[in-house]
Parts: structure tokens; C-alpha cells; sequence
């Protein structure tokens, strides 16, 4: 993989959550080829993980980028995603239902391509990894998702979270560290 995936931190904190998803991202993607970016504070615990910095990717004039928005009109495909030298998605802990926060955020505001891979919110996680699919060559009409996770909190809890996964032997891809953290969190 020659490209470089940019998460570009879009809430107003570093969050255990998202910090928990990026840990997944540096699992899918060298160091080298991993960018946050928009990082106000505590960029010294993703510093492990990829490249770190303050500046928005807005403000990077970069060139071959292609922006990753599920209201985008057009689907990254394969073929088309070896073109671009960088991709932006943005790190955002999604709503329900999505705000088109992406959209306002950065397609709105960047030079460059924007595309979707579906109409259905992804976590950043799992956007990394439908993209690292496309990329490797595989078109989102061969991959299986699950639209929706419950996860039980005990006996009688649960939560669901109004997402979509990736199955990969029919099992929905998610952090086992996200997991964790859910079962163990006060409140939503």
C-alpha cells in the first residue's frame, strides 16, 4: 500500500472511544502510511500509531486526495483508487441518525475527489478497512456487512449501535478493546 490514509479528528476531544478505534486503524495500516491530523491535545498517545499534527488537512493543499463521504455521489471503486495519494476520512463519532458531518466538514471545504463506499455509516475503524479492501482490489458489491451491532452489557442491558460492519467470517468487525470499553461505561 503506497497511499496514505489520513484520519482528520473531527470532535472537540481526544475521546477513549476514538483513541480506542484509532489504535484499531494502526492495526490495519503501516505507521508510515497513517496520518491524524487536527489533533489538539494528547497527540503524544497516537504518536505510536502514525503521524501526528495540529494542522487540518484542509489547510495541506494537497494534491491526488480522494475524500471519503457517504453522501458522495459516486462509489470508490478499485480501479479508480489507485489514482489518488491520499484519503481522508474524517473521525468523527458518528449520530444517529448521521449528520452528513463529513460533508459539511471537509468535502465542503477541501480540493480533492469525493466518494462513498455505501450509504451507511461506518465507525472510522471500519472505514479503514472497507478502504484497505477497495484498495487491495475488492469492490464493495463482494464484501458483507451487518447494518446494526447489539452488544449485551449484562444480564439485562444492552446496547445497539446503528452502524455498519464488515463481516469477515460472518462475524461483525469490531475492537474487542471497544467492547471492553462499552461494557464498562457509566453512561451514554
Amino acid at each position: 500500500m503506497n497511499q496514505l490514509i489520513i484520519i482528520e479528528h473531527l470532535e472537540p476531544k481526544l475521546w477513549p472511544w476514538c483513541t480506542i478505534e484509532y489504535e484499531s486503524i494502526s492495526k490495519l495500516i503501516p505507521k508510515d502510511n497513517l496520518w491524524f491530523t487536527n489533533i489538539k491535545e494528547n497527540g503524544s498517545k497516537l504518536g505510536k500509531l502514525g503521524k501526528v499534527t495540529k494542522e487540518s488537512v484542509i489547510d495541506m493543499n494537497l494534491e491526488d486526495v480522494c475524500i471519503l463521504d457517504p453522501d458522495a455521489k459516486l462509489t470508490l471503486n478499485p480501479e479508480e483508487s489507485r489514482k489518488f495519494k491520499y484519503f481522508v476520512i474524517g473521525g468523527i463519532l458518528g449520530d444517529y441518525p448521521p449528520k452528513k458531518r463529513t460533508k459539511v466538514e471537509l468535502t465542503n471545504k477541501m480540493k480533492g475527489v469525493a466518494r462513498n463506499m455505501g450509504k451507511k455509516q461506518f465507525s472510522t475503524d471500519n472505514a479503514v478497512y472497507v478502504l484497505k479492501q477497495i484498495i487491495n482490489g475488492t469492490p464493495l458489491s463482494k464484501m458483507k456487512f451487518q447494518n446494526k451491532l447489539n452488544i449485551k452489557i449484562n444480564k439485562i442491558e444492552s446496547i445497539d449501535l446503528p452502524y455498519y460492519y464488515p463481516l469477515i467470517n460472518g462475524k461483525p468487525r469490531i475492537s474487542s478493546k471497544l467492547i471492553s470499553y462499552i461494557k464498562k461505561k457509566k453512561s451514554f
